[in-house]
């Protein structure tokens, strides 16, 4: 297809603001997906996208529209120019190849890949809760890719949906009000508008070069076609049977299907410049794909394509598989979830309750969930999760490390100088809940840099935090405090000189590496007493007593025990004779002594899974 006629869009929005339904709209009006075949969500396929109503997954799709097609899904009645072949209308069907995205802060990667390899975005807002922070969050990040941004105000069909008041917070971000589309996801209301203002405002693709160079901006795994690329053709075409180079790797490749997305992935001929489509490698070893690469000819001498900033983890967990022989089918199953998902990373990793697992790097603790259970659902592993952690930079006589494993954090006597994460929040909240949002500044460490009125009766604050307090349980917090009207975003704002220590817990005098924390030291007390506590009710009774220690700088600085089991034998068995008692309560002494000296606790797996909980 002519590139003039092809438009390469995403739609960007806060979560739960109905992009997903949007989307299945624009699917009905287009054609591309039969009625009958249409379902909730259609582009979430993952069934725990379905579950939770959230996008998790980026995923691309190709519409061809007519501008002066009528889809009245109401009257059911199309014109000649709809039931005409779209070979017929070469000059005047557009190719539209949308990207859907998520709207969770931990997958913004997700969504700047995919803006990426766009020329425009549309920024879609609740009309009923109006901009959010996460809004704003994409919206910079479109701005600065310079895109051709549509505003568009959705769930206009809700009863309390306040079109005026929502079309003014877009007005202050820059827009004109006559820039404003009102739609309706549900009922399709201005669906047709806005697909003809897609055409009309978002610009064509651009090329400099007809040498191929494609950016590979996800990616997928296929038991028969092996790794599959999911590119946006810059500059060329791309066709089977042709030789091709993955730049970052310099790995050749023989190209055995290319096609594009209906969602479901067809076979064609070939991609040619501007389009969205996929690539079938064939190559069998997922990391030798990398997300940001370019595709270009084999004997190329063209520059490769910017690519992306390689995502850092900022949040730490561990799984270790609760059968040690499914070690390596987890390190499969991560490798293959990585490329699907490049913000993960892992690494191998031992511990001396829990044996051999992998370190995981995630986006942020909703991150952590959604791998987990992927991991449970699409391979069928069952393993144990460590509580998240972050990394730490810290400087020792031997040089500087990242360490993102809380039992290697370094004793405070060996530490030259430490450094925290810091992130820039910007939550927005209700007027009325502003003072109570304020008091958080003890509890979570919050920095104050600048408060605003962004609407009527909403306020936006801007903080900065230790990302190590806002892992903790921040969101939950917030929420609770303003009943759910609150919303936040983060960016990361460098690093911070950091006074923290190593907090170990000792069961039975054992210390336990997956238990142990790393906490500020006017916290520590109040911390371990808090959490050693929370292990006694956890731990099993044995047949002696357990003692568990939490121990900061080399002492302890709390403590709590599980009693041993009572056993009524001796009245029971012996009558009122005391000599018999005192040679079974002297056997039973020996037999404690015995086990304290044998080892440790055995703590199920169950058990473990508990105390990470807590």
């Amino acid at each position: 297809m002519n590139k003039d006629h092809i438009r390469n869009f995403s739609i960007i929005a806060h979560i739960d603001h109905g992009k997903s339904t949007l989307s299945d709209r624009l699917l009905e009006r287009t054609g591309t997906v039969e009625m009958r075949k249409m379902t909730a969500q259609h582009l979430d396929t993952m069934e725990l996208e379905r579950e939770r109503g959230i996008t998790i997954k980026m995923q691309p799709v190709r519409m061809l529209w007519h501008p002066n097609r009528l889809q009245s899904q109401e009257s059911g009645v199309k014109s000649q120019e709809t039931t005409s072949t779209h070979a017929s209308q070469s000059n005047s069907v557009f190719e539209l190849n949308l990207i859907d995205t998520p709207g969770h802060m931990d997958f913004s990667y997700e969504v700047s890949r995919a803006l990426a390899a766009c020329e425009g975005a549309i920024l879609l807002v609740d009309a009923t809760q109006g901009v959010q922070a996460q809004t704003l969050a994409h919206y910079h990040v479109a701005q600065q890719l310079g895109l051709t941004m549509i505003p568009v105000l959705n769930k206009i069909d809700v009863a309390h949906a306040d079109v005026e008041r929502v079309g003014n917070e877009l007005v202050e971000l820059g827009f004109q009000k006559s820039e404003i589309i009102a739609v309706s996801g549900k009922t399709g209301e201005g669906v047709e508008q806005l697909l003809q203002e897609i055409i009309t405002r978002i610009p064509p693709p651009k090329s400099t070069t007809k040498e191929l160079r494609a950016l590979v901006f996800d990616s997928a795994y296929d038991e028969h076609g092996g790794v599959i690329a999911h590119v946006r053709v810059v500059d060329g075409e791309i066709t089977p049977r042709t030789k091709v180079l993955l730049h970052a790797t310099a790995t050749p490749v023989d190209v055995k299907e290319v096609g594009i997305f209906t969602p479901a992935r067809k076979k064609t001929q070939l991609l040619s410049e501007g389009e969205i489509g996929y690539v079938v490698t064939g190559l069998k070893t997922p990391n030798l794909l990398r997300i940001g690469d370019t595709v270009m000819a084999a004997k190329s001498s063209v520059e490769p394509l910017s690519g992306y900033r390689v995502p850092q983890p900022v949040v730490w967990a561990s799984f270790f598989p609760e059968d040690q022989d499914d070690f390596p089918e987890m390190g499969a199953a991560l490798g293959k979830l990585a490329l699907n998902d490049s913000s993960l990373t892992y690494q191998e990793q031992s511990a001396s309750f829990l044996g051999r697992g992998f370190q995981c790097g995630f986006l942020g603790t909703l991150h952590i969930e959604i791998v987990a259970e992927r991991l449970r659902r699409e391979f069928g592993l069952e393993f144990i999760v460590t509580a998240p952690s972050v990394g730490y930079r810290v400087t020792t006589k031997t040089g500087t490390e990242i360490v993102s494993s809380p039992h290697k954090y370094p004793s405070r006597g060996d530490i030259v100088r430490a450094e925290e994460p810091i992130i820039r929040v910007r939550i927005m909240v209700p007027e009325r809940d502003v003072p109570s949002v304020m008091k958080l500044d003890r509890q979570f460490e919050l920095t104050l840099e600048d408060t605003g009125s962004f609407s009527a009766g909403r306020v936006l604050i801007i903080a900065t935090m230790p990302l190590r307090a806002f892992v903790k349980d921040f969101v939950e917090t917030l929420a609770r405090m303003t009943s759910g009207f609150a919303s936040v975003a983060y960016e990361h704002a460098g690093w911070k000189d950091a006074v923290l220590e190593r907090m170990d817990i000792v069961i039975a005098g054992e210390s336990v590496e997956a238990l142990a924390r790393v906490v500020p030291p006017d916290q520590a007390e109040r911390d371990a007493r808090a959490f050693v506590d929370a292990i006694a009710e956890v731990i099993p009774k044995e047949q002696f007593e357990v003692r568990i220690q939490a121990h900061v700088g080399g002492r302890i600085v709390a403590s709590s025990r599980v009693t041993p089991m009572k056993k009524d034998v001796t009245g029971y068995l012996y009558g009122g004779d005391r000599t018999r008692k005192m040679k079974l309560w002297a056997k039973q002494k020996r037999g404690k002594e015995r086990l304290k000296a044998q080892g440790t606790v055995s703590l199920s797996t169950e058990t473990f899974v508990k105390l990470l909980r807590k």
